[in-house]
């Protein structure tokens, strides 16, 4: 039996006339996800949803056919690297997409049909019925207004007769929602006075402001910390539970979707490629891509024991998709058939609503593929090329009661200081040879002024600093400095912060050498051998930064930190900005590094999942001091302090079963406090 009679057969089980297209609607009805099948009609229909822009380089087909249905109280998690069409996809259901843009298809919100309104039709149901959630809170916030007016604009857009009082209630009303403490006296604050996390429950608070149906969230956990990150969830499960609203969330956080989605979408190359509720698509993946996606993910609820395994090859240019299935180029089961025949997205698990688009799916089903028979197998870590215990090796980097502190000034024109903060307190800490060390810990916490403080290779305000036996503030003259600065590099989280756009890959690596007075015949060897040390065809040095992905550019920023063959290695955040499948291979990359050239890595992250997996030692900070430091199996296994605890059980873990019934920890006043005591009565 095809698809299309099964679908007929599901719709005829329905006892309803409807047509294979149509049935889509009914797909998901027998999800098992943490909910249970969805009830009553959908809130949103998507139907053959197509966009395309005209750009220099041609037609681009950012979102090809794609098909889903949204409920009240569900969310619908929508996965996939950059430029699978996610963010696209999501700015189409409110029409906020660029005037270039070509929509066609149909989006139909309680019955009434949005492709084709005006956009002064469209901010009728903007903010009000669908309003939406941006990955930076900025971008949705203006500077020059304090957080009350924004507020009230969001009130007063769509019921311009609130009276005065009411709106001030219900701002209010939502700062208390979204867990913003003394709501009333912060109404008078301006976004720079909020944290990052703050601003972004102050966006969630303007997009439940009018009670909306459905509430579109792009990646709006990215780059914030674990416990923040946590806590923007929790605010978001409180908004959905007040509002009874739809939630599409956008995300690459595999764990983030595991702890908060019901159902799953699976995007490539701006189509569909599995659809099925959370649990389907973790226990029993696919299609071959979604089950590199999961591979890919370090676990942070277990110990490492063998190499990620990334998906090999980047995503396809829109503007020029491989014939056949655009996965097949990267994709471990492809044969022939394959880079001729597109797959349609068709019933795996027809009871179970389970859409697989492969050509080899009736093979997966019959033979029970997963993850380990698809891909190559698992390779072990590789072993340390330091072999001899830990105190034994020679100490590369040593800070002892590091401490930096920054004046606090008044407001005013006349800014007075009103006293001091400390940024480090303390702090004390050595990596010994051919080990990698982890600072980890909230936003302000201390750990990249600490990571400041060393790279600046300067005196510090107290405390010492000694780099390969060399106290800093022992250095003469600048000779000294650049001799001791071609062994310590650093390696930043966007890699463009450390490529010139305007030069081209060679200059850009040939820069550090010329500045340790390298002769240029030196300098033309030594640049095809870090191309080929960090996977890059040395073809590639005369092309500009521009036309790189995002993981190449930063394997550039580390043949470029490699350069002038340091011996420490610190690394700021170097995979935060990286899709999952990237970040996977950047890992191996550090990993093969540190063998080969007998590196030692001072390591500053927010991602615990990849310090568990790459990390030997860490150490916890927190208000500047480090709270506890140790083995990275010890701590992860067997922690002690209490803000040590709560950073650890905020990890989201791509398992939605231990998910669903871990329990989470807050950091509150010095001590634990169970995460669900803190949200009552849908407060958070």
């Amino acid at each position: 039996m095809n698809t299309k009679e099964k679908n007929m057969d599901i719709a005829a089980d329905k006892g309803s006339s409807t047509t294979p297209d149509q049935v889509l609607a009914y797909e998901l009805l027998e999800s098992n996800g943490p909910k249970g099948a969805p009830t009553g009609d959908p809130i949103m229909s998507v139907r053959d949803l197509r966009v395309s822009f005209n750009t220099e380089a041609g037609r681009v087909d950012a979102v090809r056919g794609v098909n889903f249905d949204l409920w009240r109280g569900r969310t619908l998690a929508i996965v996939g690297e950059s430029g699978s069409g996610k963010s696209v996809t999501a700015l189409s259901l409110i029409g906020l997409l660029d005037d270039n843009a070509r929509v066609s298809g149909s989006v139909r919100f309680a019955g009434e049909e949005l492709v084709g309104k005006t956009d002064e039709e469209m901010a009728a149901f903007r903010g009000k019925s669908i309003s939406m959630i941006f990955q930076d809170p900025l971008s949705a916030l203006t500077p020059m207004f304090t957080i009350g007016e924004q507020l009230a604009e969001a009130l007063l857009v769509h019921d311009p007769k609130m009276d005065k009082q009411a709106v001030h209630d219900r701002c209010v009303e939502l700062l208390e929602t979204v867990g913003i403490t003394r709501p009333e006296e912060r109404l008078d604050s301006y976004p720079h006075e909020f944290s990052g996390g703050m601003r972004q429950r102050v966006v969630i608070a303007i997009a439940i402001a009018n009670n909306p149906d459905v509430i579109i969230a792009d990646e709006p956990t990215t780059a914030l910390d674990v416990t923040i990150q946590a806590q923007i969830l929790d605010v978001l499960a409180v908004a959905q539970r007040e509002t009874g609203a739809a939630v599409v969330l956008i995300t690459h956080d595999l764990g983030v979707v595991a702890g908060t989605a019901d159902d799953v979408l699976v995007m490539y190359a701006g189509r569909a490629v599995e659809r099925a509720s959370i649990d389907t698509v973790f226990e029993r993946p696919s299609q071959p891509y979604t089950m590199g996606l999961l591979g890919a993910v370090p676990k942070p609820h277990v110990a490492a024991t063998s190499r990620l395994v990334p998906i090999k090859g980047n995503p396809p240019s829109l503007a020029a998709i491989p014939s056949g299935c655009p996965f097949s180029p990267r994709c471990p089961m492809a044969t022939e058939e394959c880079h001729r025949v597109e797959p349609a997205l068709e019933a795996f698990e027809p009871s179970e609503g389970h859409l697989v688009s492969c050509l080899h799916q009736d093979k997966i089903r019959a033979e029970h593929l997963t993850f380990d028979k698809v891909y190559p197998a698992l390779e072990p870590l590789p072993p340390k090329w330091a072999e001899v215990p830990r105190d034994q090796r020679p100490v590369v980097l040593e800070v002892t009661d590091l401490v930096k502190t920054f004046p606090v000034q008044g407001k005013g024109l006349i800014r007075r200081n009103k006293g001091t903060m400390t940024a480090v307190d303390h702090a004390t800490f050595k990596i010994h040879e051919g080990e990698t060390l982890a600072l980890v810990g909230e936003s302000g916490s201390g750990k990249s002024t600490t990571l400041t403080q060393i790279m600046e290779l300067v005196k510090p305000e107290s405390g010492t600093i000694k780099v390969l036996g060399k106290d800093i503030a022992e250095i003469k003259g600048s000779h000294e400095r650049r001799e001791l600065r071609r062994d310590l590099q650093v390696i930043f989280q966007d890699p463009m912060s450390s490529l010139d756009p305007r030069m081209p890959i060679y200059d850009v690596l040939a820069e550090p050498l010329r500045a340790q007075k390298w002769p240029e015949g030196k300098i033309n060897k030594r640049i095809g051998e870090l191309m080929h040390l960090v996977g890059i065809n040395p073809d590639y040095v005369d092309r500009f930064p521009s036309q790189f992905s995002g993981g190449q550019r930063q394997r550039i920023a580390i043949a470029r930190a490699l350069a002038t063959s340091p011996k420490i290695l610190l690394l700021d955040e170097p995979i935060a900005s990286l899709d999952v499948s990237i970040q996977a291979g950047v890992i191996n990359l550090l990993e093969d590094l540190q063998r080969e050239l007998k590196l030692s890595y001072l390591f500053v992250a927010h991602d615990l999942a990849v310090i568990r997996h790459i990390s030997d030692y860490v150490c916890v900070m927190h208000l500047g001091k480090i709270v506890e430091q140790g083995d990275t199996e010890e701590v992860f296994t067997n922690p002690q302090d209490p803000y040590t605890k709560a950073l650890l059980s905020a990890i989201p873990i791509p398992d939605p079963k231990v998910e669903r019934t871990r329990e989470r920890l807050v950091y509150k006043d010095g001590e634990l406090v169970p995460a669900a005591s803190l949200i009552r009565g849908g407060r958070a």
